[in-house]
């Protein structure tokens, strides 16, 4: 990966460029996540978000898909933490 994007092919061949949004290693399950977007929306007009499991040490790692639901959970606290702090610092300035 480069300078925070990367590219797969679709189930058409396609070439798609995926922005990283962020990675981590949870100390619960001892894996390491990336969690990016093709910056597509859904039928709500929320942004597309998408979670794996990577090697971060093989710069050609492939990502494998998460299978369990305490992962999803880990993955979920996360955003939701994150999206918690952009509504606060957007409220913040907001007020200013």
């Amino acid at each position: 990966m480069k300078k925070n994007t990367f590219s797969m092919l679709d189930e058409n061949g396609n070439e798609i460029i995926y922005d990283v949004l962020f990675t981590f290693e949870s100390e619960e399950t001892h894996k390491n996540y990336i969690v990016y977007t093709d910056n597509t929306k859904d039928e709500t007009g929320n942004i597309e978000v998408y979670a794996s499991i990577y090697d971060p040490e093989d710069p050609h790692s492939k990502l494998e898909a998460i299978k369990t639901d305490k992962e999803w959970k880990v993955i979920e606290t996360i955003l939701d933490t994150l999206q918690e702090e952009v509504r606060k610092k957007k409220d913040e300035n907001n007020e200013q």
